[in-house]
Order: C-alpha cells, then sequence, then structure tokens
C-alpha cells in the first residue's frame, strides 16, 4: 500500500505497511489503472466519510435497480413449486446482507430506511405467494389422498 506525501510541492509515493489496517471505502477499477509517478494503482481505499457517500450510493443504487428487476421477474413468473419466490426471498436478504456489511457506514440513514421498507414490502408479497401456493399444495395433496 502506499501513501502520498507532500514535499516541496512534489508528490513522492512512500512505501508504508502502516496503512493496511485502515478501514475505508475500496474502489477497485477492475482493468483501469491509475498513473501516481511511476506507479499504478488500482485499488484506492476513500477514508472520509463525506467523499465515500456519492460512490457508494451510486454503487448500491445500481445494484438495487438490478435486484428490482430481477424481484420483478420473479414475482410475475408463474411455477407451481415456488422456486421464484424462494429465489426472490433468497436475493433480498442476499441484498440486505451485502449492503449491511460493506456500505452501511458510507450511505445515510434516510437512504437505507427507503431501500428497507421497500425490500420489506417485496418480501412481504413474495411471502404471501409462496404460502399460497404451499396452501393450493396441500389441497391438492389431500383431495388426491382421499380420492384413493
Amino acid at each position: 500500500m502506499y501513501s502520498v506525501s507532500h514535499k516541496k510541492n512534489k508528490f513522492i509515493l512512500v512505501d508504508n505497511t502502516a496503512l493496511l489496517d485502515i478501514n475505508g471505502f475500496f474502489m477497485i477499477s477492475g482493468n483501469k489503472t491509475i498513473k501516481i509517478g511511476n506507479s499504478m494503482i488500482r485499488k484506492i481505499c476513500i477514508v472520509n466519510k463525506k467523499l465515500a457517500n456519492p460512490i457508494a450510493h451510486k454503487k448500491v443504487l445500481q445494484k438495487y435497480k438490478q435486484l428490482i428487476v430481477l424481484l420483478t421477474e420473479l414475482l410475475v413468473e408463474d411455477d407451481d413449486g415456488g422456486e421464484s419466490c424462494r429465489e426472490a426471498l433468497n436475493q433480498i436478504e442476499k441484498f440486505r446482507l451485502e449492503i449491511k456489511n460493506k456500505y452501511r457506514a458510507y450511505l445515510q440513514k434516510n437512504e437505507l430506511e427507503k431501500m428497507a421498507t421497500q425490500l420489506a414490502l417485496l418480501q412481504k408479497e413474495a411471502k404471501k405467494k409462496l404460502y399460497e401456493i404451499k396452501a393450493q399444495y396441500d389441497i391438492y395433496v389431500n383431495e388426491t389422498k382421499r380420492s384413493r
């Protein structure tokens, strides 16, 4: 890990292993690299929460929109076993855990509450649909047992 130190209006990269313990929001650029001096940098750790908030918000909003599209497809889909409802519930829980573990420190409380209420509504709908499918299956099983 490197830190930039300011000396006589020149930025010099200093190798510092103490920077590994710093908690912050990592911006991973994938194949893109940033050139500072003679070094190529791929990961940037943003420590200031005010600077990390817009970046984290944009990333979470993008994932949230993808999740909403997936959930609407899964909840509209008609299947007899209820697999789509279970998958929708799994995706909601996965997203919640990811937000809780990675992004909660960098997002504002009202943003988190807004997403949580919308996800709770979708989760309630998926549970309701799953319950209805299970009830229909139980009725079908009881009817087939009686007919024998």
